[in-house]
């Protein structure tokens, strides 16, 4: 039996709509990650802040899905005062023909 496409179905097949929704889906995900991480290590934003030497207000920040300037460095800062190890992992994406790799 087929399954009816929903109105999320139809958006995700507009190649703007998706790589934008990806995108904020990232950011989104790095915030909870920053979030969780923090939470684990016991720290409350100014604690955090501290350690890294930054502001309350930049970690609500990067705790946001609307923030979207995480670096490397910054992210290792975070990770090592919430006493984690940070991991970056490449996922291949849903439809292998939209990747730019598929046109190589």
């Amino acid at each position: 039996m087929k399954r009816a496409k929903t109105y999320m179905d139809k958006l995700m097949g507009n190649k703007k709509f998706r790589e934008r929704f990806d995108k904020e889906y990232q950011n989104l995900c790095i915030g909870e990650q920053i979030a969780m991480a923090r939470h684990q290590a016991h720290l409350t934003q100014s604690a955090l802040a501290k350690q890294i030497h930054t502001t309350k207000s930049a970690i609500s920040r990067y705790e946001s899905a609307d923030y979207s300037g995480y670096s490397f460095p910054l992210l290792a800062r975070i990770a090592k005062a919430c006493g984690t190890d940070l991991k970056i992992i490449f996922v291949a994406t849903r439809n292998r023909n939209d990747s730019p790799a598929a046109s190589l």
